[in-house]
């Protein structure tokens, strides 16, 4: 067992900075509530450092408190894809050329009214993102990136028309539960064509978890600090393990 608590200046001091909005006006008042209610979450030594308005009647809070809760570090289970066998992208290609013997067919994009294509770029484009190069830059891959605002038919049709292996489906807004809906909807679609099982489905996005994705019906989901060779990797390896059943 390792139990750990949140560090601030000293270990174990159990010190947390906190950041929020009241519907209330900035002022002294104001703070004396962002105040209070950090208590009454169970923090102590509660200190309001900073407040601004956004306008009349909201204002923003940043507070520091002291927790005394911890965690044991060892019982925690991430709820991420399993990226122990990730490959570099030469060893992707030549799994691929070693493996399945033709270029692997990948189409992506961001679905929905979600207009955010950051994170289906980092993974598809190019010049990818950090020094990780994206799937269209795999020699052994065909990437089509879709882009923003995709409808889940049209992008289920642009992969039963060029054949792909694999559909990625990025998801960056979820306020009320949009990427719930719209990915929901497309693992539906894909079933309602009799269509799942031919395509090895990927959910993606800042606040899309492995387990998330596939409660909703997809292979996997890759969230903040997944790569293309994460994503390449996975994918790969799973028409290997289809190939084999």
């Amino acid at each position: 067992m390792r139990v750990v608590k949140p560090y601030g200046d000293t270990m174990d001091d159990g010190k947390v900075q906190l950041s929020f909005t009241l519907p209330v006006p900035d002022g002294a008042k104001g703070r004396e509530a962002a105040r209070k209610l950090v208590l009454s979450w169970g923090f102590k030594d509660c200190e309001v450092v900073h407040s601004s308005p956004l306008s009349d009647e909201f204002s923003f809070y940043v507070a520091y408190g002291k927790s005394e809760s911890s965690i044991d570090y060892d019982s925690v289970v991430a709820d991420e894809a399993d990226s122990d066998g990730t490959m570099s992208m030469d060893e992707v290609n030549e799994f691929i050329r070693q493996n399945i013997g033709r270029k692997v067919v990948v189409v992506g994009a961001c679905t929905g009214f979600d207009a955010h294509t950051v994170g289906i770029d980092a993974i598809m484009n190019m010049k990818g993102y950090n020094h990780h190069f994206g799937l269209e830059r795999y020699p052994e891959m065909e990437a089509y990136n879709l882009g923003a605002q995709v409808p889940n038919e049209k992008l289920i049709e642009y992969a039963v028309k060029v054949n792909a292996d694999a559909i990625l489906v990025s998801q960056v807004v979820t306020q009320k539960d949009t990427h719930i809906h719209n990915m929901t909807e497309f693992i539906e679609l894909l079933e309602a064509k009799g269509l799942r099982q031919k395509f090895i489905c990927v959910a993606g996005g800042p606040r899309i978890g492995n387990k998330l994705a596939v409660e909703l019906g997809y292979d996997v989901g890759f969230g903040r600090g997944a790569y293309a060779d994460d994503v390449a990797s996975y994918v790969v390896n799973k028409i290997v393990e289809k190939k084999q059943r």
